[in-house]
């Protein structure tokens, strides 16, 4: 464990530290005010889906529970934070009327947390698609993608003017791979062709939604968030380093090189070009915009290697062995310096501006002791991560803020409400939040930047 002032000590005084968390996770509210049913609505309630057949219907009952779980921000002493806004309040079939009522619960939201000092960071997708929208092909329709610019649009008109910055995406890699090929999340479809599809339609979407925000709100810094994955080869054999290449290419470059150079990766395409959806004469323009930021979303490495059956479809890998023998309570191999690989990666490849780790944290699921969470290896996780961003930073990385995951625990997608990453302990059955010890400890770091200007602005 790192002394959290030391730690501080080594980050510039205009680097923000943040919570975040995400609209179906924690609302709860689900058929209240006006909000219709989410492709997560209705996949968690799918016998077999989740584990314990848990849904988001009641959460953390954050919609109920706004005000206390404001002051539980400003109590950590963040600056900043993310969160994300739900569709189907926005606009509850996905297109036609537009829903006021949801519309104020985020006014409530964003003027809550400009009266205690705190920045906002808004994501306008993080995969709760409304549920009308599935019965029309969902990501895998491109009629979804005008969808989402209306929405974008809506979004950004009423609250824009109160944002310090919006994406338009979290996490591309599990809307499209595994919600679509895996079938891990909603919809669950395991299908290469409607993942193909998926990812042809949110590329589209991204660019779209980006031209929605600048015409909206053009003093909005826009960008998006992606969870690319830090891919370890097992070995550095010509074999495994190809394996490692094709997989880059299948996992991050078919979102970032679309987004930013304005084509799809070549051996990507020479693989799967036949099976993409059409791709019309301005789309990859459309996709191709300039961003003002970008987030990375970052839990631990993937390890792979060369794959040498020759029915293997592309990227033609396979999972190689951890290793490091240290595992959270999900199973993630725990590996602070992929991180810091995986950015100069990133930084090596494209043309890219500043950007924010925008979730980072571990799960474990340890409960209260005499009203005392004791979850120190989460602080030791957090530590050796927070660090490998201060060495980023030191090396010349325009890396601006860190947001750790999450703010509470909440609900954990597939695996339900067993598998907890908050920094504060939420009693499901109460509701009573208790701040655990690495919550204590983020505030100490995270309470060395706030300024007298922050506190009362």
């Amino acid at each position: 464990m790192i002394d959290p002032k030391a730690l501080a000590g080594r980050f510039p005084s205009d680097f923000m530290f943040g919570v975040a968390t995400a609209s179906y996770q924690i609302e709860g509210a689900a058929r209240e005010d006006g909000r219709k049913p989410s492709i997560w609505d209705a996949f968690s309630h799918m016998p077999g889906r989740t584990f314990n057949g848990d849904s988001g219907d009641i959460a953390c009952d954050h919609y109920h529970r706004l005000d206390e779980d404001l002051d539980l921000i400003k109590a950590l002493g963040v600056e900043t934070y993310r969160f994300s806004i739900a569709w189907p309040r926005i606009i509850p079939d996905g297109r036609g009327p537009v829903n006021e009522a949801g519309l104020d619960f985020y006014d409530r939201l964003i003027d809550g947390c400009k009266e205690r000092g705190i920045k906002t960071n808004a994501t306008l997708y993080h995969w709760d698609l409304p549920l009308t929208l599935a019965g029309d092909g969902g990501w895998a329709a491109r009629s979804t993608a005008y969808a989402f610019q209306r929405y974008a649009q809506t979004v950004m008109k009423r609250l824009g003017d109160r944002l310090d910055m919006v994406a338009t995406f979290n996490e591309p890699w599990c809307i499209v791979w595994l919600s679509h090929l895996y079938g891990v999340h909603a919809p669950g479809e395991k299908s290469i062709d409607a993942a193909l599809a998926a990812l042809h339609t949110l590329n589209l979407a991204h660019g779209l939604g980006v031209e929605a925000c600048r015409q909206e709100a053009p003093e909005v810094p826009v960008g998006i968030v992606c969870n690319h994955q830090a891919i370890e080869p097992a070995t550095d054999s010509a074999e495994d380093m190809a394996a490692a290449e094709r997989a880059f290419q299948f996992h991050n470059a078919c979102f970032f090189d679309p987004m930013l150079k304005g084509e799809y990766p070549e051996a990507f395409m020479a693989a799967y070009g036949d099976r993409m959806p059409e791709i019309e004469a301005d789309d990859l323009t459309t996709i191709n915009q300039k961003l003002d930021w970008w987030g990375l979303n970052y839990y631990f490495p993937m390890r792979i290697a060369h794959d040498g059956n020759p029915e293997a479809a592309f990227p033609a890998v396979k999972d190689a062995t951890p290793v490091n023998n240290v595992f959270t309570d999900i199973g993630w191999e725990v590996n602070a310096p992929s991180l810091g690989k995986l950015v100069r990666q990133l930084y090596d490849r494209y043309d890219l501006p500043e950007m924010y780790i925008t979730e980072n944290g571990a799960c474990y699921n340890m409960g209260p002791v005499d009203g005392v969470v004791d979850d120190t290896p989460r602080i030791d996780y957090l530590s050796d991560h927070i660090a490998e961003v201060a060495d980023l930073v030191a090396g010349g990385i325009p890396l601006k803020g860190y947001y750790a995951w999450s703010l509470m625990d909440n609900f954990e997608w597939a695996e339900g409400y067993r598998m907890r990453f908050g920094l504060i302990h939420v009693d499901y059955e109460t509701q009573e939040r208790t701040i655990k010890e690495s919550g204590k400890w983020y505030k100490a770091l995270a309470e060395t930047f706030r300024t007298p200007d922050t506190e009362t602005a």
